[in-house]
Order: C-alpha cells, then sequence, then structure tokens
C-alpha cells in the first residue's frame, strides 16, 4: 500500500489549523506522535503560550492488558487547563482510546473551556464516539494493520505501516 508523504500531510493539517482561529488554543500533544506534531506546530502557528505533553498510559481501559512501557514519561502541562481552550493533538486516531485516555488526564488538571480534536491520520474503526475537529487525511487501512508516524535526526515525518502482530 502506498502511503502518503506525511511533511505534505503535515503541511496541509497545519493549514487547516491556522485558517480556523477561533480560539485561542492552548496545545497538548499526546506522546510521542502527538508530542512531536505539537512541537512543530507550536513554532509554525507562532503561539506564544507554551505547549502541554500528555502521557496517557496511566488512564487507557487496556493498562492491565497490555501494562506500562518501561520509557514511559510524565505528563507536562505547563499551563492553567481550568478554562483553557484545549487543542489535543495526536498522530494517528483509531478506536478514540487514547483520546478518552488524554481528556480523563486533562481533566485531572482542571477543567478546561472547550476540548477539541486535531489528528494527522484518522483511520477510522472507532469504539468510542470521538471526532477530530482537523485531520491531516483520512486512510482506509486493514485492521490488522499498524500505522507509525517516524521523525528522523533531521525532524522530517514520515509513515510505516506494519502487522499488528509484530507489534505485541
Amino acid at each position: 500500500m502506498q502511503l502518503p508523504d506525511a511533511e505534505e500531510v503535515f503541511r496541509n493539517f497545519a493549514i487547516k489549523i491556522r485558517a480556523d482561529q477561533s480560539k485561542d488554543y492552548s496545545l497538548v500533544g499526546i506522546r510521542t506522535g502527538g508530542v512531536w506534531l505539537v512541537e512543530r506546530l507550536h513554532r509554525e502557528l507562532a503561539i506564544a503560550k507554551p505547549f502541554g505533553i500528555l502521557s496517557a498510559s496511566f488512564y487507557r481501559d487496556d493498562f492491565d492488558k497490555i501494562g506500562l512501557h518501561s520509557q514511559t514519561k510524565p505528563s507536562e502541562i505547563p499551563f492553567e487547563v481550568e478554562g483553557a481552550h484545549i487543542l489535543l493533538v495526536d498522530d494517528v486516531l483509531n478506536t478514540g482510546r487514547t483520546i478518552r485516555a488524554a481528556i480523563n488526564e486533562l481533566f485531572d488538571y482542571g477543567r478546561p473551556a472547550s476540548i477539541s480534536l486535531a489528528a494527522l491520520v484518522d483511520r477510522g474503526g472507532r469504539e468510542l464516539p470521538v471526532a477530530a475537529q482537523y485531520v491531516g487525511v483520512a486512510l482506509a487501512l486493514p485492521a490488522d494493520k499498524m500505522l507509525e508516524l517516524k521523525r528522523d535526526v533531521n525532524g522530517k515525518l514520515s509513515f510505516d505501516l506494519y502487522d499488528k502482530n509484530l507489534s505485541e
């Protein structure tokens, strides 16, 4: 399967977010790919406020099955969540379970005025009623495949597709 150019998808993604300046968003990226995207969006959109980093690992509903990754890092939210308009950013939106976990964690920091979702890739397959307000590209992928966002040493983004059973 031919995957799209991740850099081109990101450029279009950033344009969509830039075009909608209806809210003064505070950016929050979900580890790891969402953080890479937030770092670039923060720079390209010239947002003055610091961005936040969420690690939703402790809030996942499958935590008891998959456990905790050995390199899990804590969340870092360097701004007041209470009353903020949050733009939650993730690399790949699939079942919606990571987003649910991230929202649960955000509420531990306070009650935001609103939360909008931006996903570089929407691959469908929802198990929860979650929809992104900003999507870079929608891809129909087989259920047995995982889509991974990668970043090289120069910060260039790319996609990789592999079998799910290889990731377990």
